[in-house]
């Protein structure tokens, strides 16, 4: 297997785990929990390092292309879900009931202790951390619009016909 048919995929792996890394030591180690969306966009960047792995281990030249346009939507997936959080935080968007400071008044007991019961311990419209202005949701954006344009990049790239091998044999 050609250094140039990994090359890709694995700065694809090591993005991927470099940022679901963070996420996971902002956790386990930084005490941070996590909030439904925050979840949610873990999710882009698991797939991306199963998608990155299959295609190393595969090795094909030919579908390479495709993996590159197939991150690049894994990816764009990734940057609405985090302009979404971000939406929320800021308070364009209304987030998911479970996780926002929506204040509507119980009707009863049961109302409100169903209400308290359905409310998740981490709000998603408060951001709990961010550096130099930028919540974790913005950063996640950020690191998601880079890798949409990379994989892009990768396509555009991969689908050019080869020339040095044409080169090659023109001066042999």
């Amino acid at each position: 297997m050609s250094a140039d048919l990994v090359r890709f995929p694995a700065a694809v792996l090591a993005a991927s785990i470099a940022v679901l890394g963070a996420a996971l030591l902002s956790l386990y180690w930084g005490g941070l929990a996590p909030c439904e969306l925050c979840l949610l966009q873990r999710w882009a960047w698991a797939a991306a390092i199963a998608i990155s792995l299959i295609s190393i281990i595969s090795g094909s030249r030919p579908a390479l292309p495709w993996v590159a346009l197939l991150l690049s939507v894994v990816f764009a997936i990734s940057c609405g879900l985090a302009f979404y959080h971000v939406g929320v935080e800021k308070h364009w968007f209304a987030g998911p009931e479970a996780c926002t400071g929506a204040a509507t008044a119980a009707d009863t007991v049961e109302a409100l202790r169903a209400r308290i019961l359905r409310q998740m311990p981490v709000r998603c419209d408060e951001p709990a951390w961010s550096l130099w202005g930028i919540s974790m949701a913005g950063w996640n954006l950020l690191a998601s619009v880079m890798m949409v344009g990379g994989c892009l990049a990768a396509f555009v790239q991969l689908r050019r016909p080869r020339r040095r091998a044409g080169m090659r044999q023109g001066m042999a």
